[in-house]
């Protein structure tokens, strides 16, 4: 059998260049930590549609429900083809998809498809709204590479709540000429759908009903995974390949183990990396995915965690500062993993994965800067004007206004930026704000050149649709915009914290 112990020898032995990412990590009363999870966790369940004519359809269906999260209590919520989130789509490379969207939520909505390049009017964006009692129609070909991605709603103002209420799910794209990696679904191919929720003392979900919930997003206090409370996993293979999507409204995870093990990344948001990278920790924020590897003994007993991280923003008196301070600050237990006592050799950790073509800056024949602006307390920007908070472009202290991307809060009428059809440009996107930003952009895959003039790190140079752009960062993407000339209907970049996209940090743009 091969042991996690000789998997990480023999994989250090091939990839010395790995990056290692250390941090410390407290040490918990894990055992009992372990004995809290006693909810297997739920595997949504595969949906390949059904292939006619060429084509491979799917039919889903937007519909509220009652899901039982916590012991003893019923929690209102909306799902896809079920009560909470929806199954996992599995696409193929080179075929075309047709998605038959019926709503019966009561209420307008849309489902986007997260990550695909396709044309404007089959994005499912907030122009793609669908009417209760309606159904929509999307048809594309996919064309991604080989990858995890997601789909949700993006009805316009209500994205946020609709998808904390539940609707969203995973799409799984497979490719044949992909490596071997990993691939039984639910078995050692495992997709961990991360959100945080906050409940009320009957079970309902609580949706903005706090100050905080609008100034830095909605934020709970309870980790769902899969929509499981506490949930466990048995691992009955030595090596497995997790999914993981960061599905929560604004919350950033960073992803550890209880015993600090090492584990590789393999991909990002829109497929493989080129190699293998070997870390102990993983910031993902909101709409980002990754699949990891992790090697297991047998009767291993550890827990998947979020580690708290350490706050950066300066101290002064008011509630701005204190709020800054305390993102991303708690440290939850996500998952518990309890090995079988014996497990399958299954798959070996390849030193290559595939070829990632990285895009030449010297390709791009336009550069066009976007700077993500806060108000609601934040004086974001340049504004030095009085008050008592931090005075250095980046907010704190009085003032008031909304979200904005250069000055405009989102418009359905009106078009940012036009683009050239068939040309490479590079986006400079500035964080003028306090906090951290997940900027995504819709019609495909992007690379990231630098961060404030540096590198990216080994594991960010994979195809991404959706970046951290943190307080005060500049961070430099270059991406090719071609196929689907559209002058009239628009795609869309934003924040993916969702509710400053719901309250105006989005924009639009049409090839031309």
């Amino acid at each position: 059998m091969v042991t996690r112990r000789r998997l990480l020898k023999n994989f250090t032995k091939i990839s010395a260049g790995g990056l290692f990412l250390n941090h410390s990590l407290d040490r918990y009363a894990f055992g009992q930590i372990l004995d809290q999870f006693q909810s297997e966790l739920s595997i949504p369940p595969p949906d390949a549609g059904s292939a006619s004519n060429g084509r491979r359809n799917f039919y889903l269906r937007l519909q509220r429900g009652s899901t039982q999260f916590l012991p003893n209590a019923a929690t209102s919520t909306f799902g896809i083809n079920g009560d909470y989130l929806g199954p996992t789509l599995r696409f193929r490379r080179g075929e075309e998809v047709s998605l038959n969207v019926e709503n019966r939520l009561g209420e307008s909505s849309s489902l986007h498809w997260h990550g695909f390049h396709l044309p404007p009017t089959e994005d499912g964006g907030p122009h793609q709204s669908i009417a209760e009692g309606q159904s929509w129609n999307a048809r594309f070909e996919v064309i991604q590479l080989a990858g995890t991605y997601w789909y949700h709603s993006h009805v316009l103002h209500q994205s946020g709540r609709q998808v904390y209420k539940g609707l969203a799910g995973m799409i799984l794209v497979d490719d044949e000429s992909a490596p071997m990696l990993p691939q039984e679904y639910g078995v050692d191919d495992i997709p961990l759908i991360i959100q945080d929720r906050r409940f009320d003392e009957s079970g309902g979900l609580q949706y903005r009903t706090l100050y905080q919930d609008d100034v830095m997003g909605m934020m709970g206090d309870t980790i769902l995974v899969n929509g499981t409370y506490r949930p466990y996993f048995r691992p009955s293979t030595s090596l497995v390949r997790f999914r993981v999507l960061n599905a929560s409204n604004a919350r950033s995870y960073n992803l550890a183990f209880s015993d600090n093990r090492s584990f590789y990344q393999i991909a990002t948001d829109g497929g493989l990396l080129a190699a293998p990278v070997a870390l102990t920790s993983l910031v993902l924020a909101p709409a980002e995915r990754a699949e990891i590897l992790v090697a297991f003994d047998p009767s291993d007993a550890v827990t998947l965690m979020s580690i708290g991280q350490q706050p950066a923003f300066p101290e002064f008196p008011g509630g701005i500062s204190q709020m800054m301070r305390s993102l991303n600050t708690e440290t939850f237990q996500l998952l518990a993993l309890r090995a079988s006592s014996s497990l399958t050799d299954n798959a070996e950790i390849p030193a290559a994965l595939s070829t990632v073509f990285r895009l030449p800056e010297a390709a791009a024949t336009n550069t066009r800067r976007f700077t993500l602006q806060m108000g609601a307390g934040m004086r974001s920007g340049e504004d030095r004007g009085p008050g008592t908070g931090a005075r250095n472009g980046t907010g704190g202290g009085y003032g008031g206004g909304n979200y904005f991307i250069n000055g405009r809060v989102m418009d359905m009428d009106f078009i940012n930026e036009r683009i050239q059809l068939n040309t490479t440009e590079i986006w400079e996107v500035r964080n003028n704000s306090p906090m951290m930003h997940p900027f995504h952009i819709h019609n495909g895959q992007f690379q990231v050149l630098d961060r404030n003039g540096r590198a990216p790190q080994a594991n960010e140079l994979g195809w991404k649709d959706t970046v951290q752009v943190r307080s005060g960062e500049l961070v430099r993407l270059i991406m090719r915009f071609t196929d689907y000339i559209d002058e009239s209907n628009p795609y869309m970049y934003h924040c993916h914290i969702l509710e400053h996209e719901d309250r105006g940090m989005m924009g639009q743009f049409v090839l031309v």
